[in-house]
């Protein structure tokens, strides 16, 4: 029974040692020296402040990207035991003790180790040679930017790692496609595709681009898997549902969950919450929560209410009126109606009460039990303060002449009666019949008499007279539904109080009914994302952009940190060997494509079709992958930098032993030539490795170098090396 003890458990195991030493160099080579400087480095000093909200569990929105990077340097914090209290406002400012900079650095730099042998396996499953795998992973191991972007607390790094684990996964499930279809091998690393990419476009939206190129690609080959007679409809029926659910179904999934943790995480209100509607700040601990907890759910007549646009931009912004009048006549000579300004306030004041008043009715206060508006009944709004009814009137605005001015009616005894009627419209209701909700409803004021409708004019401001304040117009043309002309209740109460004076007190007084107001989580996801797609902030000149052309040619760098008193510094600067190489690659690749096509449509056949097939797969990744992660750029209206390009160069770096490897078997016909071929390859190799090791104390930022060392890396004249004037 105990017979299998005799003979000792022997366990076996392939260990490819060329792998191993390559991520052993990979980790030695990014983590080396990781706390130094210990000073904030670039836009480290732009990252940290949302990991510090992190830690603090505070709301924001970043218009960069989705939040799965930003939570990853934020785990690197939280395994450091960072508080979040740092002050990041400066770059070059030194670290306090507090903060883990080893840690907050880790992430970023064993993702840019672990790209060393994943450009490795690439090659191999492209089915390259050992020595072109070898070659690929040496040049990334050797690429001066890619080592300083992922030595500090920046997302790059972590972005090419999950672009080029989507890559080798699906080659390594392609791979296994025709011999071992639908087995546990194949499911990994179908479903790891799938979530690689997800993870690409979690960190940033440019992972976007080559989760589209895996999906043409995987969709070709499913077209090749459509003309096979020997696979079944079945078969060919299970083959696209496995690549819909992991491709697409299961990567959605991943994404949305991205967005449950983060806004799981960050529940209490902050300075970011403001541009999310009075729905979403209420969702949050604090801030609008505190004043909002407890209002009444349905408007009523009487009830007394701030109303909030709901566009938010410039910046958001409550209807208001005060006692001072629209002045006779504008400074272009035009006039007014001298009634009393009606503005949007982007400030909480007293002034931004109004109250709710049924036309055929005089009281100001809700009636028991409570009388609700729903849509399309009609309505007037007074001003809590002034008393004075929201009118419009056939009289140009002030800012806008194309609009009707909007003012809280004066009588002055001339011909120029009151029309101070408006409709309510729910733009975001589900029947007809639905009550006007504080918070949740979204309505529109239509005028009765011109059909008008309430709107901020676009963050148009008004002179001296008016404030500073944002014009609100009635706008005659209402087509559609622009947030401009959308508004929503956020603060809420039942008036009480029929007296002026009283009513007064009242509207200083907070709210204590007892009403929640939860947003589901899609509701939520929804906002953010939109807010996410479309809040741009103003995009400025800065001294290290650059344009997409500036790349190729690596015309531009970045100083990402300057010692305070030596010479050292840190640039972000590519090892021009490997850039050129690089060039020259994409080149030959193209002309050598072009030539073969050319020759295969007189059916000459220069090489093999297996070789042909495997040089068009190569450049369907390499330079595919360096096409869509490039081109794209030239349609975008957004600052660029240097580091945009990384992605792009990564896949054309690895173009570089594609070409090698295939200029040494086919075009290299003799020992002699590829004797000279094989001594020429190693010479730049050299040249690769010297560039590496010239440009390294910019790229680590040690040792200091003196003036003179500093001007002999200036090799181009449009590089800005940093020299300190003695």
């Amino acid at each position: 029974m105990l017979g299998f003890l005799k003979e000792p458990v022997v366990v076996t195991a392939k260990i490819n040692v060329s792998l191993v030493a390559l991520t052993v160099m990979g980790l030695i080579n990014r983590l080396w020296g990781l706390c130094y400087p210990r000073a904030v480095v670039f836009d480290e000093v732009y990252y940290g402040q949302f990991v510090s909200l992190y830690m603090k569990r505070i709301f924001f929105v970043d218009d960069s990207g989705p939040p799965f990077g930003h939570m990853l340097l934020a785990l690197g914090a939280y395994l450091g035991g960072f508080d979040g209290n740092f002050l990041w406002n400066r770059i070059g400012a030194e670290y306090s003790m507090n903060v883990p900079v080893w840690s907050l650095r880790l992430l970023p730099a064993l993702a840019g180790a672990l790209c060393v042998p994943l450009a490795y396996q690439i090659l191999v499953e492209l089915h390259f040679s050992h020595c072109a795998a070898l070659g690929a992973a040496l040049l990334i191991l050797l690429e001066n930017s890619l080592i300083t972007q992922s030595r500090f607390m920046l997302l790059e790094s972590i972005l090419i790692f999950f672009i080029l684990l989507a890559v080798f996964s699906y080659l390594k499930f392609y791979n296994l496609q025709k011999h071992s279809a639908f087995s546990g091998s194949w499911w990994f690393w179908l479903l790891l595709t799938g979530v690689a990419c997800s993870c690409a476009v979690g960190v940033k939206y440019m992972g976007l681009f080559t989760y589209m190129l895996l999906l043409a690609t995987a969709g070709l080959h499913f077209w090749h898997m459509i003309g096979d007679q020997t696979l079944s409809n079945v078969s060919l029926l299970c083959h696209f549902l496995a690549r819909g659910l992991a491709l697409i179904i299961i990567p959605m999934g991943l994404y949305l969950s991205f967005f449950y943790v983060h806004l799981a995480l960050l529940y209490r209100s902050g300075p970011h919450d403001q541009i999310m509607t009075s729905a979403f700040q209420a969702s949050l601990e604090g801030g609008l929560a505190r004043i909002t907890q407890g209002q009444p759910l349905e408007v009523a007549y009487g009830s007394q209410i701030t109303l909030r646009n709901v566009l938010g931009k410039p910046m958001q912004c409550w209807l208001h009126s005060h006692t001072n009048t629209y002045p006779i006549r504008y400074e272009n000579g035009r006039g007014s109606s001298h009634q009393q300004q009606v503005t949007c306030y982007p400030f909480k004041d007293v002034n931004n009460w109004w109250i709710v008043k049924d036309p055929g009715m005089q009281q100001l206060v809700v009636s028991n039990p409570p009388r609700p508006v729903r849509h399309g009944h009609i309505v007037q709004l007074v001003h809590g303060i002034t008393t004075r009814y929201l009118n419009t009137h056939d009289v140009a605005a002030p800012l806008s002449p194309h609009s009707q001015e909007v003012s809280c009616y004066i009588d002055y005894n001339i011909s120029m009666p009151a029309q101070n009627l408006w409709r309510v419209e729910i733009v975001n209701r589900e029947s007809d019949t639905d009550v006007w909700k504080t918070i949740l409803s979204e309505v529109r004021f239509v005028h009765v008499n011109t059909s008008a409708v309430l709107k901020a004019s676009g963050g148009a401001s008004l002179p001296e007279w008016g404030y500073r304040q944002l014009e609100v117009v009635g706008e005659k043309l209402s087509k559609g539904y622009h947030q401009s002309m959308v508004w929503n209740v956020e603060e809420h109460r039942y008036g009480k109080s029929q007296e002026q004076k009283e009513r007064e007190v009242e509207l200083h007084s907070p709210t204590q009914m007892d009403i929640s107001k939860n947003l589901s989580f899609m509701a939520k996801f929804t906002e953010l994302q939109w807010k996410i797609l479309t809040l741009k902030n103003e995009d400025t000149e800065h001294k290290y952009s650059s344009s997409a052309l500036d790349w190729i040619t690596m015309d531009t760098n970045i100083a990402y940190w300057l010692h305070p008193t030596s010479g050292a510094q840190i640039h972000l600067l590519g090892n021009v060997a490997t850039w050129a190489s690089a060039n020259a690659a994409a080149l030959v690749y193209l002309c050598l494509s072009l030539w073969y096509l050319l020759r295969r449509r007189r059916k000459i056949y220069d090489i093999p079709e297996d070789a042909w097939k495997l040089w068009m797969s190569a450049g369907g990744i390499c330079g595919g992958g360096w096409a869509v992660n490039y081109l794209p750029f030239f349609l975008m209206e957004k600052t660029l930098f240097l580091y945009h390009y990384l992605p792009a160069v990564t896949f054309q770096i690895l173009l570089i032993p594609v070409v090698l490897q295939h200029l040494s078997d086919h075009l290299c016909r003799s020992v002699l030539l590829k004797s000279m071929f094989s001594a020429l390859v190693v010479a730049w190799f050299s040249s690769v490795y010297f560039v590496y090791c010239t440009f390294s104390p910019v790229t680590y930022g040690q040792p200091a170098l003196s003036p003179t060392e500093l001007k002999a890396l200036r090799w181009k004249d449009t590089w800005n090396i940093l020299i300190r004037k003695q």
